[in-house]
């Protein structure tokens, strides 16, 4: 079967509509905003900070709207009719995605930009911020394989959204608590270390293990999203 953006589009097409009716979902787009106009306006500048309200709207729009975007779905029992249709696995996926991941672009550009946050080097971190919206919107897909409502999906983001986006204030308490070493391997705090050793003055070659941790945890979650989509095929 050949790849159908036609197809992919009509996907992107019914998500947009989904959306927009939903208010409780689309007005979370602008709260990542606000934190950032506030932050600016106050003038705090600090790399954490930045990036706290960067992996903030990871979270709310390329996770939390891509899972309640599927939530919704399995909600109306449509998701079903989707997994039934003509449409590969490669084009429901790319379809389901393409929507949050336009939404998580514009907004993270939009909130570095009120945040007046300025990059040592642009395309380091331009590719840094892309990956890290890849597995981000996996996190999003598994999420939403698993929850059963768009209101279950809105209570397991917050856990989730203290974990990512605050995680980076656990660092000074590694060397007290060695178990919280794996912290620095999570995709957010290798974003986080890149963009410091970027402020550095680093460049790719100098960044390269922090970009192959995030592409690995890119595989892992996409795997784990598409094994639990078609585990749910079977079961339907």
């Amino acid at each position: 079967m050949t790849f159908s953006m036609k197809r992919v589009c009509a996907i992107l097409q019914k998500d947009y509509k989904d959306m927009s009716r939903n208010l409780y979902v689309s007005t979370t787009l602008f709260l990542p905003l606000i934190m950032a106009a506030v932050f600016g306006r106050m003038g705090i500048e600090t790399l954490e900070s930045h990036y706290m309200i960067i992996n903030m709207a990871f979270i709310l729009v390329g996770t939390y709207v891509q899972s309640s975007l599927i939530a919704e779905e399995k909600e109306k029992n449509t998701l079903r009719g989707l997994m039934l249709s003509p449409a590969s696995t490669l084009e429901i996926f790319f379809g389901k995605n393409l929507l949050s991941f336009i939404a998580t672009v514009v907004i993270v550009i939009l909130s570095i930009l009120l945040a007046e946050y300025d990059p040592g080097n642009i395309p380091v971190v331009a590719v840094a911020l892309l990956l890290s919206t890849v597995f981000y919107l996996g996190l999003g897909t598994l999420i939403g394989m698993f929850t059963k409502s768009v209101i279950e999906a809105s209570v397991i983001i917050v856990p989730v959204m203290a974990v990512f986006s605050f995680g980076s204030f656990l660092k000074p308490f590694i060397e007290n608590y060695p178990i919280l070493s794996v912290i620095e391997y999570m995709p957010n705090m290798q974003l986080l270390d890149l963009a410091a050793q970027v402020e550095a003055g680093a460049g790719f070659g100098d960044v390269w293990s922090n970009l192959l941790i995030i592409v690995g945890w890119i595989i892992v979650i996409h795997m784990l999203a598409v094994y639990s989509y078609k585990k749910r095929m079977v079961e339907e």
